[in-house]
């Protein structure tokens, strides 16, 4: 039983990460979007291993890294909803007002 949903924006999140890593390496994209995928079905199966990050929103959300990525999700009562799967180095704060109101 999938206990994850994703966010609308995660499928475009997911296709843009492949298509930057596609440009050099297409095996290596379908690589990293299965590791993505394979962290989500983690973090929905223990949600609580993610981080808090205030110092970027004080909104009720757990943040894991993978590489450069971050995945950010917030827990619900049946599973957790992913809300993006965004490079690091972006500015959080913004993306995360794009998203929830």
């Amino acid at each position: 039983m999938t206990r994850y949903v994703l966010g609308r924006f995660v499928h475009a999140d997911l296709e843009d990460i492949w298509d930057y890593i596609a440009i050099d390496d297409i095996d290596a994209a379908d690589r990293w979007i299965e590791k993505l995928l394979d962290v989500i079905e983690m973090l929905s199966r223990t949600p609580e291993i993610g981080h808090k990050r205030q110092d970027l929103t004080t909104l009720p959300l757990m943040f894991w890294s993978v590489g450069a990525y971050l995945v950010i999700y917030r827990k619900q009562a049946r599973g957790i909803e992913i809300v993006a799967v965004t490079q690091g180095a972006r500015h959080i704060p913004s993306l995360l007002s794009s998203r929830i109101p």
